[in-house]
Formats: structure tokens, sequence, C-alpha cells
């Protein structure tokens, strides 16, 4: 329980905290969102990705009064639901937009967004953790909210953020920094060491009652080392000696829910063989992987194909990756077709042109594509196969437009 006096210095403080800093770009999901009417508009998102800067520009794009309170203000430690009433009435009537920042730190919070949705108010909120948000969503919120995800800058952003003209050179910087403004902003790698610790202890060891957090943070770390690679729950259990494999499902759903990690199934036609299948693994930014592990150091190539996933992952959710006798990276799919097939590599040369050609080309006959593309650092190519081309392309040119898959 809180104080109402409390509430209302908190509110006043934040207010002041609205005005946006010198040197802050506006996100590319600004360029298409529209606010839908009077549904409640939920904004998810890892830690630190830019949600409430980005909540920011949405008030100045078109709201004169608005209310807006972060959760996760220290000054309001032990808020309950009970205390929104209080936090209402300091508010105050005539607002156009609430703005709600982290509010599942609220059990029952939703409780109260209905109460305003109700009386049509247009709300806003944002939360990171996947999980608890659609849990209550999906119970008293059903039909009345639309869903929108935030990242880390794109490259893209990246570029805008440092003036930067879109090269190989500057598709490497993004390589080694990532997309999390305040490490831009800063270069000190603990900013990145630190936020991997809040999700792992604060979002994830302190709500779940986990006391082993040690294992936990091992096998996040172990993850981290090891994108872009199948994994299986017993290999895990075995390696890290946890009794259970229901255990180490748990907490990597637990990791995937605050959207520090994606899972790539399997394709198949079968729903049964996609769940059973291996996954592979990805993170949501390459620069918080380049600070907590050193795995990469020579080897790019994984940092490239997840930095090709993110791209995907941001356009296009339906990715798959494909293996019958060989891989392909990454399968796109959009409106139950195939419409993509990708091979990452960071240098095409005659010692693996043969591999990244096979799993490309099974893939091609497969789904019955003409074209494939391999995704390099540097590279530009055309190779004839067959009937079909497969189209080598650099980095910096693919993360840079929109969409590839839906020019065919």
């Amino acid at each position: 329980m809180i104080l109402q006096r409390d509430i209302e210095l908190a509110l006043n403080a934040q207010r002041e905290q609205l005005v946006l800093k010198s040197g802050i770009i506006n996100r590319q999901f600004l360029q298409q969102f529209k606010p839908a009417g009077q549904h409640i508009e939920v904004i998810a998102g890892v830690r630190r990705c830019g949600k409430s800067t980005l909540m920011k520009q949405i008030i100045q794009t078109g709201y004169q009064k608005t209310a807006y309170f972060n959760f996760e203000d220290a000054r309001i430690y032990g808020f309950e639901v009970g205390d929104f009433s209080k936090l209402d009435e300091v508010i105050g009537k005539g607002i156009e937009a609430y703005f709600f920042d982290e509010i599942q730190n609220v059990p029952s919070w939703e409780v109260f967004i209905r109460q305003l949705h109700e009386r049509n108010e247009k709300v806003y909120i944002t939360g990171s953790n996947a999980t608890l948000l659609s849990k209550e969503l999906g119970t008293r919120l059903t039909g009345r909210h639309i869903r929108h995800e935030l990242f880390p800058f794109s490259y893209e952003e990246f570029l805008r953020y440092r003036l930067l003209d879109n090269s190989a050179n500057a598709f490497g910087l993004y390589m080694r920094n990532g997309g999390f403004p305040e490490y831009l902003d800063s270069e000190n790698p603990e900013v990145l060491q630190n936020m991997l610790k809040d999700i792992v202890f604060r979002d994830i060891a302190i709500r779940y009652g986990i006391r082993n957090t040690r294992k936990l943070m091992d096998i996040t770390l172990y993850i981290l080392s090891n994108i872009g690679k199948e994994f299986s729950y017993n290999n895990l259990r075995k390696i890290f000696s946890i009794g259970s494999a229901n255990t180490v499902s748990d907490y990597l759903s637990w990791l995937g829910d605050s959207y520090l990690l994606f899972f790539l199934p399997r394709f198949s036609w079968s729903a049964k063989s996609i769940s059973v299948n291996p996954r592979k693994v990805y993170a949501i930014d390459i620069g918080l992987i380049n600070a907590n592990t050193l795995s990469f150091r020579e080897d790019r190539g994984k940092l490239l194909e997840n930095a090709v996933y993110l791209f995907l992952r941001h356009h296009q959710s339906n990715v798959y990756y494909f293996r019958d006798n060989h891989e392909c990276d990454f399968v796109v799919f959009e409106n139950r077709q195939c419409k993509m097939l990708i091979q990452v590599c960071e240098v095409l040369n005659h010692d693996n042109l043969k591999r990244e050609m096979e799993g490309l080309e099974e893939a091609m006959k497969f789904f019955g594509m003409k074209e494939g593309y391999i995704i390099t650092l540097d590279q530009q190519d055309e190779l004839g196969y067959n009937d079909g081309i497969v189209h080598v392309m650099p980095a910096n040119q693919f993360a840079t437009s929109m969409n590839p898959w839906q020019r065919k």
C-alpha cells in the first residue's frame, strides 16, 4: 500500500522526465503506427530497448493532455492493485490518453486497465514479460487490445543514431555494438552485463522464486555462447546436472518471455513434428552477446546469422530453419506460403561453397522455389542453379531492404 501523497510526488517527478533528450531518433515503429481507436495499445519488448522513449514520442505526436506513470519507480515500491484508485484520483480528469510503463509489476493490474477501457479512455501500456502480459490480456482484456513489439535499434536505426552511411564497415560496427541505445551512448560493456543480470535475477529468479541462481545464469551464458545451434532440454540437463528436463524447459521459457532469447523451430508440414524437433536459439541483441561471452571473437558467422534472424523476426514472425539431408538457415513464410530461403555465412569461398549451396538447393527443391539467397558480410554475386538462381548479397544491403520477400 502506498500513500496518496507519495504517488502524487512520483507522478509529478516523472512528468518532468517526459521531455525527450537531444539526439533521440524516431523509431521505425512510428512510421506506420496509427492509434487503434479505443483499443488498449500494448508495447512489449526486452528491458532498456526504448519502450519508455517510444511512449514519449507517441505522446508528442498528437496528444495534449496525458497521464504517464512508470511502475519501476523505486519511490512507489509496493504499489498494489488497491492503490490504482489513488493514482486515478491524483491524475484527475480530462485526460486524452494514459501511458503506463512496466505495468506487469503490479499484480492484477488488468482490473484497473479494464476499468479505464470501460470508461472509453485511451490506454497505452508497456511490459517486458510476454507471458505475464499475455495471461492478463487474455483473461480480462480479450478483444480489447492491440499488441506491438519493440526491439533494440535495427541496423537502419543504428545508422541514423550514429549518423553513418550504409556500408560494410558500418554493418561491422553494428555487429560489434548492437542496438541498445544506452550502450551506444557509452560503449561501456558493464551496461549490457548489468542488463543481463537484471533480466536473469530480477525478472526471472526473484519473480519465479529460483533459489539456484548460479545454474540459471550458467545456462543463460551457455545459450548466449551457442547461438544459432540446436539444443535439447535433456542435453542441457546433463551438462548442468539439473534434476529435471522440465526445470530446464521452465528456465528457457522464462528467458524467452523476457525477450532475451528467441527459439527458431525446424520446418515441418506437421505441427506435431514442429513441437518435438530441436529448435535453434538466437538472442535479442548482438552487442549483448559480445559483452557477455567470449565465443565469437574470431568466428563472426553466427553473429551474422543472429543479425539476419533479428531482421526477419522484426519484419516477419513466421520463420523456420530447414533440415533434410542438409540444412538451410532460414525459411520465411507468409500467408502459409514459402516466400524466401536464406543461407548465412561470413565469407563465401571455395571451401564452404558446396556446403552452403547444398542446403539451399535442397530447400529450393523441397519448396519449389526458383530463387535463394546467401547473405555474407560484404560479397555480392549471382550463382546459377538448374533453372533457378542464388543471389549472394551483402548483409548491409539485405538489412536495409524492406521485406524483400514481398517484392516477389
